[in-house]
């Protein structure tokens, strides 16, 4: 038998609390009450064997906005594995890197090429817009941590004008001020794999970066729709 056990992270879905169950049926009081630990739906499988494996589903958001939400087994199946298999491995320089590059449009291309023009202008203006609100969106913890609005600008949306419109609306869809106060807190993904670092546990990823760029890239531009 294996001495390992396995804690796997795919693309899933985490969803906070228990808003999985029974969506769609009428249940007001699920508004008002807070189901203990047990009750939560965990996002969490389990494969039978010695040692058991498991699944679980996460979500790209900052991990503090779920952590409370996620359910003691998760957590413990992370604790008791040996290796963690991510999505894709976050801590690793090429991948970050080769990221960024799938992102652009070909050589010689701008953004201004393939954009209708109004929707061209109304994007410029809207990023100058959060460039002038930047500063007030700032926490003061992102203050004195040495953050500044133009850097924090341009490591978000610096380069905007080379990058494929389908990576510049996730880009937008990032820009509002509640995800500029959560900078600087890794996403859930991030961070488990960074504590999976400090445990000592073995990593590795079930994806590369061109398997997460090449689906977005293949839309057309009829699939890629500008928000209202």
């Amino acid at each position: 038998m294996s001495p390992w056990s396995w804690f796997l992270l795919p693309t899933l879905c985490l969803l906070p609390a228990s808003a999985a169950h029974r969506r769609g049926a009428p249940a007001p009081a699920n508004c008002d009450l807070r189901p203990e630990q047990s009750e939560l739906n965990s996002f969490l499988w389990t494969i039978k064997r010695d040692p058991p494996s498991y699944f679980f589903g996460t979500i790209h958001v900052p991990y503090t906005r779920v952590w409370d939400f996620i359910p003691d087994n998760s957590k413990e199946a992370f604790q008791q594995s040996s290796i963690v298999y991510f999505e894709l491995d976050l801590t690793d320089p090429y991948t970050i890197s080769a990221l960024t590059s799938c992102q652009m449009l070909p050589q010689g291309e701008n953004l201004q090429d393939v954009l209708p023009r109004d929707i061209y202008c109304r994007l410029k203006r809207h990023l100058e817009y959060v460039k002038l609100m930047m500063p007030s969106w700032m926490t003061p913890d992102q203050r004195g941590k040495g953050l500044y609005a133009d850097y924090l600008f341009n490591a978000i949306a610096g380069n905007w004008e080379r990058k494929r419109p389908v990576w510049v609306m996730l880009m937008v869809n990032s820009l509002t001020e509640v995800d500029v106060k959560s900078r600087g807190v890794p996403v859930l993904d991030l961070y488990l794999a960074q504590e999976a670092e400090r445990l000592r546990k073995r990593t590795g990823a079930v994806e590369g970066a061109e398997e997460q760029c090449h689906p977005l890239n293949g839309l057309n531009a009829s699939q890629v729709r500008p928000s209202a």
